[in-house]
């Protein structure tokens, strides 16, 4: 008996649960924490970096709380005035988006390009 989580578990969200929520944080100007359900370091830290690279975002951190109780990560994002971290965010995520995108297709090219090779020699 574990007390590690099924793989498939990780899958499904709890009934009524979202998978992204959105706190404002009351104490920092132009603070947020967002909470992302059934995720871990690996979109956690991809997100952080990608925020990094935006000149108006003033800080960008996240947690994994416990991996094995809670499967989740919060995000705090802090951003220059009359920037939103929300956007901030949304930015990111759609930069990160397209750098993968890219990521996939460059694979995919040379992968072809391998097998092609591999077929020549033969």
């Amino acid at each position: 008996m574990s007390n590690i989580p099924e793989r498939w578990e990780l899958l499904l969200l709890p009934e009524g649960a979202k998978k992204v929520t959105f706190d404002i944080d009351p104490k920092v100007p132009n603070a947020a924490n967002i909470t992302v359900l059934n995720e871990d370091h690996t979109l956690g830290n991809m997100l952080r970096e990608q925020l990094l690279q935006d000149e108006r975002v003033l800080f960008a951190g996240y947690r994994v709380p416990h991996p094995i109780l809670e499967h989740k990560f919060v995000l705090r994002v802090q951003t220059e005035e009359g920037y939103e971290p929300r956007d901030a965010v949304s930015n990111a995520g759609r930069d990160l988006l397209y750098q993968l995108t890219q990521l996939r297709n460059n694979f995919e090219r040379e992968w072809e390009l391998k097998k092609m090779a591999e077929d020549y020699i033969e």
